[in-house]
């Protein structure tokens, strides 16, 4: 027997057995201490914890496959389906982050064939688009346009926001679609000018950019919605105007959208010696033009703070007052107290009776069935 430092004694066997005791306790600590560790970086998108730059594939064959295209299990529609199968080529998507539902934001630089412009375009979809009940069915895709520069990033791809989780919360308390989500820069650079997203003469076409390349782009990799029933814009401050005017513009491709804090007329000082140009691209003059013809109808649901300049309140206002008729139906959401920001627009999207989401995904399709 041997004595301790406390003066009582133990066996060789007890002391062993203590000895094995501690080193258990240590083991288990180190452990213990590495999955916090891994959590931690983890939730840092650090080290080979973090999926981020991994590919996505979004239930399709990864890039370099050929240009195959094909949804979750490769069947095909019939052809007089509502449901466009992906087209392919699969674009080369990273990801980005990962929602806690599983869910990626990812990331592709798009090589825009009918603009010629080149930029990144980041996309994201839903849980239910992995849902074997939904394997077959296109999907609707909402374009998320950012304010400020626009370039060389949209701020929809960020989590900070809660765009997309807050998609996923309207959809399961029915309020929204299921919306896929492009979210493609802006503007060509950021250098304090504003492309408003149009095709201005001897610039990049970013009009086309907006409303041929990306659509195409979500056409080629994903399961859409053959009619205009299954798309819309979305966006806040320049970002509202490119999305409105996208949809006066093109009624024949896009249904709706969601005007947060909007400009009304272009303002862009590169349309100088362009006037007819620019009144091709000028939301007013495009609302006049679509209700002398009658239609297609449109949804147009606008939001803006008490705070913002009045120059934006105004602007919505008379809007509404002078073109919010016929087949140019308006819905106006004022948020109290709400500043121009996108933290103030993507709750306010979600409240109200209906709110914004609600009103608009009341005039768009639900996720259609191939066959």
């Amino acid at each position: 027997m041997t004595q301790t430092p406390s003066g009582a004694y133990q066996s060789r066997g007890h002391r062993r057995a203590s000895r094995a005791k501690r080193w258990t306790i240590v083991v288990a600590s180190i452990a213990v201490l590495g999955l916090i560790t891994g959590g931690v970086l983890d939730y840092l998108k650090i080290g080979p914890f973090s999926d981020k730059g991994e590919k996505v594939t979004f239930g399709q064959a990864p890039a370099g496959n050929g240009g195959q295209a094909g949804g979750n299990n490769g069947a095909q529609p019939a052809p007089d389906s509502k449901v466009l199968m992906p087209t392919g080529p699969t674009a080369d998507f990273k990801n980005v982050d990962t929602l806690g539902d599983g869910t990626h934001i990812a990331v592709t630089t798009l090589e825009g064939k009918k603009s010629g412009f080149t930029g990144k375009v980041w996309v994201w979809a839903p849980k239910a688009y992995s849902d074997p009940k939904f394997a077959n069915s296109g999907f609707p895709v909402m374009i998320a346009l950012p304010g400020g520069p626009g370039f060389p990033d949209n701020y929809w791809m960020g989590t900070n926001l809660k765009l997309q989780s807050s998609i996923t919360k309207w959809y399961n308390e029915g309020k929204s679609k299921p919306f896929l989500l492009a979210m493609p820069v802006l503007n060509p650079k950021n250098n304090g000018t504003y492309w408003d997203g149009s095709d201005i003469p001897g610039q990049p076409k970013m009009g086309t950019w907006l409303t041929d390349d990306v659509p195409d782009l979500m056409k080629a990799n994903f399961r859409t919605i053959k009619s205009r029933d299954g798309w819309a814009f979305m966006g806040s401050s320049s970002g509202g105007f490119a999305g409105m005017k996208a949809v006066l513009k093109h009624p024949d491709r896009f249904k709706a959208a969601i005007a947060s804090g909007p400009d009304i007329v272009p303002d862009s000082p590169l349309w100088k010696g362009h006037k007819q140009e620019m009144d091709a691209n000028n939301p007013e003059l495009l609302a006049k033009d679509l209700i002398a013809k009658g239609g297609p109808d449109v949804y147009l649901a606008f939001q803006y703070g008490t705070r913002e300049d009045p120059i934006t309140i105004n602007g919505v206002k008379k809007f509404v007052a002078t073109y919010g008729k016929g087949p140019v139906h308006t819905n106006v959401k004022v948020i109290e107290g709400g500043k121009h920001d996108a933290y103030t627009y993507v709750p306010s999207m979600g409240q109200g009776t209906p709110s914004p989401i609600e009103w608009i995904s009341q005039q768009l399709s639900d996720p259609i069935p191939a066959s």
